[in-house]
């Protein structure tokens, strides 16, 4: 096999394990909007509070997060492949159970079961992406990752809005179960490319006891990582689960022109991770990149608070905001992966990603307690806080590591 022949065959194995695990993301991140969009019509249709409902989506972020890092220890033990084909049938069971749900008790098992399988998403992506993409690409493979679950979050507010308008909230829900299904089917037909990852990793890692387990994952820039992750995800719902009730509330804004507002900030999100693609590969300094893309979009999310935008302007500004927040994903995952000994992949992205659940889990009820007091204009500067405390972490992560230099 000739040197360009090898080459081409590289790239399109790596195109192939990219597209895979892309889709796979954007579908767990699809999962965790498609039933919160529809929030409004659920309250009305079971009768019950935004408090309650953000009470299930805490059950979702607790289960997620408590398991994220044990699943992780199974990745590296059993291999990620065989991880991720659980997590995407957890999922596409949990939004089922949703879908047939008849009272609150019901969606609760369904956000349980749910949370289970979303834990499994970001230990078993990376450490494919780690082990079967090449170094040089990794900062790209990042991205398109990013962009796969910010695509995910676009898609569920189109998708939900326009089935239940149609058909109602449970059959749109029914609906989004099935592409759980097709996604299963996909990675088993087309996954040859990840089977091996399992026994790459296994190849090279290096055995530890859990007391070196546990030494490596406190290491400050790793503990660094998940505290930002935790403040990232605590924004971040506070915009996506809350934002279209926030915004109906504080502009009384229709509920169209509130769903595509966010539509536009996961959009722009999507814009943003690409853009962070090509600048985490030319940068060396990816501690600035993500301190200045969290603090413009904080700002952004700052003006939205004040309450005073025309409705005109409602969707560009939400879109700036995910643009500067979506640039920094490819520098922070260059970071975290900085910080990981070889083998570990599964365990240290297992446990830093496990913030974005904490994090999830922490705020719902707090943002619910905010909406059903007419709160709205609070909820947004909340947001706009928690992203500036994710600078003050940034600023302390090394910006210079290996992996900024080899991208």
């Amino acid at each position: 096999m000739t040197a360009a022949t090898s080459a081409t065959t590289t790239l399109r194995q790596d195109v192939t394990v990219i597209g895979l695990i892309a889709g796979a993301h954007g579908l767990s991140h699809f999962y965790q909007l498609v039933v919160a969009v529809l929030f409004p019509l659920i309250k009305e249709d079971l009768g019950v509070s935004y408090a309650a409902l953000g009470a299930a989506t805490a059950v979702f972020y607790t289960v997620s997060g408590v398991c994220q890092t044990l699943a992780g220890f199974a990745v590296d033990r059993f291999g990620a492949r065989r991880i991720l084909l659980l997590g995407l049938a957890l999922c596409s069971i949990g939004v089922l159970l949703a879908g047939l749900a008849q009272n609150y008790a019901m969606l609760v098992v369904a956000f349980f079961v749910a949370g289970l399988g979303n834990s499994v998403f970001h230990p078993a992506d990376f450490a494919i992406l780690n082990a079967r993409i090449e170094p040089r690409r990794l900062g790209y493979a990042f991205s398109f990752h990013g962009i796969g679950g910010t695509l995910g979050w676009a898609l569920a507010p189109m998708f939900a809005y326009g089935i239940s308008v149609i058909y109602g909230w449970h059959a749109a829900l029914i609906v989004a179960s099935l592409l759980g299904v097709a996604m299963i089917g996909l990675i088993v037909v087309n996954g040859g490319t990840l089977q091996a990852t399992g026994r790459a990793q296994a190849r090279a890692a290096v055995p530890t006891t859990l007391r070196d387990d546990v030494h490596m994952l406190l290491a400050t820039p790793v503990l660094m990582c998940f505290l930002y992750f935790l403040l990232l995800a605590a924004a971040l719902i506070g915009v996506q689960n809350f934002g279209v009730a926030g915004l109906v509330s504080l502009y009384d804004a229709p509920v169209a022109l509130a769903s595509s507002a966010l539509t536009a900030f996961l959009i722009g999100g999507a814009a943003g991770i690409l853009t962070g693609g090509y600048v985490a590969g030319r940068s060396q300094r990816h501690d600035l990149v993500a301190a200045g893309g969290m603090l413009s979009s904080g700002l952004a999310v700052l003006v939205l608070a004040t309450g005073v935008l025309p409705h005109t302007l409602i969707a560009p500004v939400l879109a700036l905001a995910g643009f500067m927040s979506g640039m920094t994903n490819p520098s922070r995952d260059l970071l975290v992966r900085g910080a990981t000994p070889p083998g570990a992949s599964g365990k240290v992205y297992g446990f830093v990603y496990s913030g974005l659940d904490v994090g999830s889990m922490a705020t719902p009820v707090l943002y619910g307690w905010m909406l059903d007091r007419a709160l709205a204009a609070e909820l947004f500067y909340a947001v706009f806080a928690v992203l500036l405390l994710t600078v003050l972490t940034v600023l302390y992560l090394p910006g210079r590591t290996a992996a900024a230099r080899a991208a």
